[in-house]
Formats: structure tokens, C-alpha cells, sequence
């Protein structure tokens, strides 16, 4: 009878002990998710809405093709407007525009987003470019500005001087969340080197 309570006992502790190491497991799970405006749990929990109807104006495409990105929808809305972030990437209102001399083009992405929407895993690989890689926004005009990695850092969530102009350049900034926690932003810059489009020959063609 001994060695039977015995058994019981260590059973019921391995057992506690299991329990323990899934919810902790869980816990953390949820915070990493949470951590990034909990886009995940949102999509999941509650219907999300449509998007506000993209300004033909200002809307581009993004391709990244270390990415295999192709054609991603990005449209212009304010910081505090996650919108155009549910279904592409997003402009940040009040960055440049790529058409603008010495432009910072200032673009976000989720790192995870949505399944079954061009935000899922958009800028997942982001920390995958390296120096020279191509970044190519196309703008409803057709015109398309193609852009080459020069470099990539981290940044805290509220170092907001990443969106400012890079003097002598013209660049797109991509950001995304940090992993695992989502706790800081990465920031990947390329500079414009060449401007193409069926209403425009000119080209621009900066010394890297």
C-alpha cells in the first residue's frame, strides 16, 4: 500500500509540473502576440472591418523580391490608423512620397498580421536583406522607383526620428516589429538608384 501512494504521489507531482510548464508556455505566447497591437488575436476574436477606400493618389505597390514580395498594396493612412496595415503595408502619413527630392518613404508591415490577407507574414523575412538588395514601389501613375539596401538597425518604439529625410538620399525605410517579443522596430533603409516609367524616361542614378 506504501509503494502504491508512493507511485501516486510522483505521478500527481509530474503532472503538476507538466501543467506548470504549459500554461507558462501559453503565457508567453499570448504576450508575444499581444506585444504586436494584437493584430493575431484580433483576427480571431472579433470581426475585423473594411479597410477606408484607398486614395488612388497616394497608393503604391511594393515588391521586394528576396522577399517574394510581389505587387503588396500599400496605402497612406495616419500613425494611429492601422488600416492600410490589416490587408498590405503602410504608408506613414506625413513621410514623403517616393516623386519627392531627398524622400524618406517611410513603410510599415506587420511581421505576422493576418492569415488569408497580404498583411500575413508581410514583412516576416525583413532581417533577411542585405546591402544592394532590391526595393521597388510602383505608383498609380505606373511610374516605378527601385531602391537598393544600404543598411538596417534597430530602433526603440518611439524613436521617431527614423522617419525623418537621410541627408543626400533618397530612401524608403521598412519597418517591422522585432522577435520574439515585438518589443523594439527594425528598421531596413534602401536608397533610390533608378526611376522608370511609361509617362517619364527619366532615370536617377545615384553613386552607392
Amino acid at each position: 500500500m506504501k509503494k502504491f501512494k508512493k507511485r501516486r504521489s510522483s505521478r500527481r507531482m509530474g503532472s503538476g509540473l507538466t501543467l506548470i510548464v504549459i500554461f507558462v508556455g501559453l503565457g508567453l505566447l499570448g504576450y508575444s502576440l499581444w506585444s504586436e497591437a494584437a493584430p493575431v488575436l484580433q483576427a480571431y476574436m472579433a470581426p475585423k472591418e473594411s479597410p477606408a477606400p484607398a486614395d488612388s493618389n497616394t497608393t503604391m505597390e511594393l515588391t521586394v523580391p528576396k522577399m517574394d514580395l510581389e505587387g503588396i498594396e500599400v496605402r497612406s493612412t495616419p500613425v494611429s490608423d492601422s488600416s492600410a496595415l490589416d490587408t498590405g503595408a503602410q504608408h506613414v502619413e506625413g513621410t514623403s512620397f517616393p516623386w519627392e527630392e531627398g524622400a524618406n518613404t517611410y513603410i510599415a508591415g506587420h511581421r505576422i498580421g493576418y492569415p488569408g490577407t497580404d498583411s500575413y507574414l508581410v514583412f516576416y523575412d525583413l532581417d533577411a536583406l542585405e546591402n544592394g538588395d532590391e526595393v521597388i514601389l510602383t505608383d498609380a501613375d505606373g511610374m516605378k522607383y527601385t531602391y537598393a539596401v544600404f543598411t538596417s538597425f534597430i530602433v526603440g518604439p518611439s524613436d521617431y526620428e527614423v522617419t525623418q529625410p537621410v541627408p543626400g538620399k533618397s530612401v524608403v525605410s521598412l519597418q517591422t516589429c522585432t522577435l520574439p517579443d515585438y518589443s523594439e522596430r527594425l528598421i531596413v533603409q534602401a536608397e533610390l538608384v533608378e526611376v522608370s516609367g511609361e509617362e517619364s524616361q527619366a532615370q536617377y542614378q545615384y553613386d552607392s
